[in-house]
């Protein structure tokens, strides 16, 4: 009897530990799962709060300050850059001459050493009566016409004052910014490319010393045609950040008239309203 009682009590004792260990387990489950619902509860206010918000926006699109409000806003905002734009054309006409064109395209090849040109067959376009020509570029020499080289110094000058004024009408920071000064009118570039020659080790110096931009003549300037080559260069890119920004792309590298003339054309035309 004694054997079979002490029998019972390490069962017993075994029995209450066991217990005293299913207890624990037990309270540690209550507390994660008290943490699940309080988790629950959280993600279901801020789904809540997520799904008012979404009604309210919803019913801000559907009401009179909505996308409705906001397209109306935007075809003003783009007629009023239409009639600004239309001044531009007003003050800078740009007008096809009939027959063949006699404007060369300056073509670059890898490395920069080789320039060459090659005619347009197309109309010439003009701004206010003058015409654009790259053969001055690569063709430069003591009996160069120095009126013809004016004018085109003119030209040039008159490009960069139109796009100067498109550029904020349409908020659109252009990349190489001008320095207006007619016909004697510079660009800058604040990361410019320089051939490494024994020419060029003055202006290499004065570049590590100030490497803020560099100014290239929109003009030529002397017997040395690379560097206005050059800013015609950068001149065209402005032209042509503008029309890819109005969603249309350059048609040449050098067709500086051309461009004005097509970025013009499709902000004047009615899809430039209802452009995206």
């Amino acid at each position: 009897m004694r054997q079979r009682l002490e029998a019972r009590k390490l069962l017993v004792d075994k029995t209450s530990v066991a217990c005293k260990v299913t207890e624990q387990d037990v309270k540690k489950k209550e507390e994660n799962l008290s943490t699940e619902v309080r988790s629950l509860l959280v993600g279901g206010t801020t789904l809540s709060f997520a799904k008012s918000k979404l009604q309210e926006s919803n019913c801000q699109l559907e009401g009179e300050s909505g996308y409705a409000h906001l397209k109306i806003v935007t075809n003003k905002l783009r007629k009023r850059q239409q009639y600004m734009i239309s001044q531009v054309s007003f003050i800078y006409p740009l007008k096809i001459e009939a027959g063949p064109s006699q404007d060369q395209e300056l073509e670059s090849f890898p490395g920069g050493s080789r320039l060459v040109t090659k005619p347009l067959c197309q109309g010439s376009v003009r701004i206010l009566g003058l015409p654009f020509s790259m053969a001055p570029f690569t063709k430069m020499s003591f009996f160069t016409d120095k009126k013809e080289v004016q004018k085109l110094a003119t030209a040039l000058g008159y490009v960069a004052h139109a796009v100067s004024l498109i550029a904020p009408y349409l908020r659109v920071p252009i990349r190489y910014p001008l320095r207006l000064g007619g016909s004697k009118t510079y660009i800058r570039d604040y990361a410019p490319y320089i051939e490494p020659s024994s020419s060029d080790m003055s202006l290499i110096s004065t570049l590590s010393q100030n490497s803020k931009f560099v100014e290239f003549p929109l003009f030529l300037d002397g017997q040395d045609t690379t560097r206005a080559a050059y800013a015609v260069f950068l001149l065209n890119k402005n032209i042509e950040q503008l029309l890819n920004f109005v969603g249309e792309d350059s048609l040449g590298p050098r067709q500086v008239l051309a461009n004005l003339k097509e970025l013009i054309r499709i902000i004047q035309s009615p899809d430039y309203i209802n452009y995206l």
